[in-house]
């Protein structure tokens, strides 16, 4: 079992930055891929990042491609989304996940790869 619980979210200007952090419980957070996901309100809830449980592979949603980065330290058992250049269509409760997409026979990107997931956070982007 492993409880996710995010931090960090809030209200930014565009151009801005922010740096998510999702602490994990348990001993086995190094063994998960990570995943955050994002959900803005009236639309589905989708994919914005993911990393591999050594933290070797990481995968990016094209829409934050090259402003978002996402790392993991498993010695503290916690995964981090740094967030640069916001812009206002970042507006969202990010949430983040855990799971074996891999073993599941699903891409990184798919929410069926996750079972563990967090309350969220929210994060506003002004224009």
């Amino acid at each position: 079992q492993v409880q996710l619980v995010e931090s960090g979210g809030g209200l930014v200007q565009a151009g801005g930055s922010l740096r998510l952090s999702c602490a994990a419980s348990g001993r086995t957070f190094g063994t998960y891929a990570m995943g955050w996901f994002r959900q803005a309100p009236g639309k589905e809830r989708e994919f914005v990042a993911a990393i591999s449980w050594s933290g070797r592979n990481t995968y990016y949603a094209d829409s934050v491609k090259d402003r978002f980065t996402i790392s993991r330290d498993n010695a503290k058992n916690t995964v981090y989304l740094q967030m640069n250049s916001l812009r206002p269509e970042d507006t969202a409760v990010y949430y983040c996940a855990a799971g074996s997409p891999s073993s599941k026979g699903v891409a990184v990107q798919s929410r069926l790869g996750y079972n563990y997931w967090g309350q969220g956070t929210q994060v506003t982007v002004s224009s």
